[in-house]
């Protein structure tokens, strides 16, 4: 069954959000729409998948919503459904900084479409930087991109501080362009720049996503695949299915080549984390695997995301 997929974000002043949420959620679940939709003060951000109608029904509600009549969704498509479940929760923020004072609402960099983002970032007096999490760098990344090395977005100011502060001040960059999956995070690190006087900060507009959509592969600054917070792990530049899955151990991205080390047996242990966990936790993942392939063996039901990605930040747009 093929579903659609729509990645999202908006920030806009939001009220009434217990109310918001019980209606998103019978909405949802009248059109057979899975996901996560994620409600603050500063915004709304998700990704849901189900029938289109069902999907256009639960965005063009967020639309009607004040301030978020241009919410862009990042649409693609799967061969099956990519969630198991709906959740719609209220969060203090809608992607986790950390800072309260930082406003994208009210202030953020210059937005860069993606028809002119290589144009930008090939730039020699450009700072490119890669707002994700280092294990989504790992994946697939632009061409140049600095990685911060994060293992959350929480981290991100404390870097700002400790390496991007004396880099600018040695490299006197033009520009700095960040980037992220969905825009999300990338638009927050330009408020927060921008509240911390740098200047010059632009931002990919509708993330990698959009980007992939909309420029050609041939001749793109992008290489690798792009991580996504579903039971995709990952899609390439024609936003396909990729071929990364995940460790059902520690909740990490592992290639082909992951998967034939010695190190990885499935849903126990893998490269990243053959060090981290102890033989009674090992046994623990192998019953635990053995009971999903049980299940999967009965009902022909696809195994989903691991707990470790969903502990790792959810939705990470």
């Amino acid at each position: 069954m093929t579903v659609q997929v729509a990645a999202f974000y908006g920030f806009a002043a939001m009220e009434g959000l217990l109310e918001l949420q019980q209606e998103l959620k019978a909405l949802a679940a009248a059109g057979t729409v899975r996901g996560t939709i994620l409600l603050a003060g500063e915004g709304v951000n998700g990704t849901i998948s189900g029938p289109p109608a069902g999907v256009g029904r639960v965005l063009a509600r967020l639309r009607a919503l004040p301030g978020l009549t241009n919410l862009e969704a990042k649409l693609s498509w799967a061969p099956q459904p990519v969630f198991h479940r709906l959740k719609v929760r209220l969060k203090r923020e809608i992607v986790t900084m950390g800072c309260p004072t930082v406003k994208p609402a009210e202030q953020v960099g210059t937005y860069v479409p993606p028809e002119h983002w290589d144009e930008l970032i090939r730039d020699p007096d450009t700072l490119v930087i890669d707002t994700r999490n280092a294990y989504e760098v790992a994946i697939g990344s632009f061409e140049g991109a600095l990685d911060p090395g994060t293992a959350s977005f929480r981290e991100f100011p404390t870097w700002v501080e400790q390496e991007l502060r004396p880099l600018v001040a040695q490299r006197r960059p033009k520009a700095i362009a960040m980037f992220c999956t969905g825009g999300i995070r990338c638009e927050k690190a330009t408020a927060y720049l921008q509240q911390q006087g740098f200047a010059g900060v632009h931002h990919l507009q509708g993330g990698i996503l959009k980007y992939l959509e909309e420029v050609p592969e041939q001749g793109s600054s992008w290489r690798g695949e792009c991580y996504v917070f579903d039971r995709r792990v990952s899609v390439n530049h024609r936003l396909e299915p990729g071929i990364y899955s995940l460790c059902h151990a520690c909740g990490l991205p592992l290639s082909p080549a992951d998967r034939a080390l010695p190190s990885y047996r499935e849903g126990v242990s893998c490269r990243h984390c053959i060090e981290r966990f102890s033989e009674a936790d090992r046994e623990r993942f192998a019953e635990r695997q053995r009971q999903m392939e049980r299940a999967r063996t009965r009902r022909d039901v696809p195994m989903g995301v691991s707990p470790g990605a969903v502990a790792r930040g959810g939705q990470g747009a």
